[in-house]
């Protein structure tokens, strides 16, 4: 069965929101090497429609960071929203919006054959992922810097969630990655 990751950009104080407003300096050659080997597994990619509206004002006639731009235009793309129609999603190629619940069709797809399946842009859609236990990984790549204000991974009304700590490295310039599960019952 395939798996379904999710990776965050987030700060000392759990911001996971506009990263390119706070990450300054801090994107290191070895998270550059991480980056390249994650997007060698994905063959898919789970987006929520504030992610989606965001990426595909910008990857689709990006000048810059042109390795990213080719794997994430060239991906098929699932796309979770309630407001957005399949026409609306025509503005980035290989874009599709998920029917119905996005849970179920997290299950289905990850029935499929396949490679990993990536939530990217999407905190919600991650956060849905991963208190329904579909999500199995969930990196977050701590840099070191206190971001103030914007949208944090987890909310105060969330439940106590047990987490199982699979790896994590710290690189050159102080960034500390973490690969987190649910926690085994």
């Amino acid at each position: 069965m395939r798996k379904i990751t999710a990776g965050f950009f987030h700060s000392v104080d759990g911001v996971v929101e506009s990263p390119n407003l706070w990450q300054f300096d801090a994107f290191d050659d070895e998270l550059g090497a991480l980056l390249g080997e994650t997007m060698s597994k994905i063959d898919t990619v789970l987006l929520g429609r504030v992610g989606f509206e965001e990426w595909a004002g910008y990857w689709p006639n990006a000048e810059a960071d042109q390795d990213f731009a080719q794997f994430i235009n060239n991906m098929p793309k699932y796309v979770a929203s309630r407001t957005r129609s399949q026409a609306d999603l025509s503005i980035w190629q290989n874009s599709t919006l998920i029917e119905g619940d996005v849970i179920e069709f997290a299950r289905e797809l990850k029935a499929r054959e396949g490679g990993e399946i990536a939530v990217m842009g999407g905190i919600s859609l991650a956060r849905q992922l991963f208190f329904a236990g579909l999500l199995e990984e969930l990196t977050l790549i701590t840099h070191p810097v206190v971001a103030g204000k914007g949208k944090r991974m987890f909310e105060a009304t969330d439940p106590v969630t047990r987490l199982e700590l699979k790896r994590s490295s710290t690189t050159s310039k102080g960034n500390v990655v973490s690969v987190y599960g649910l926690k085994p019952e």
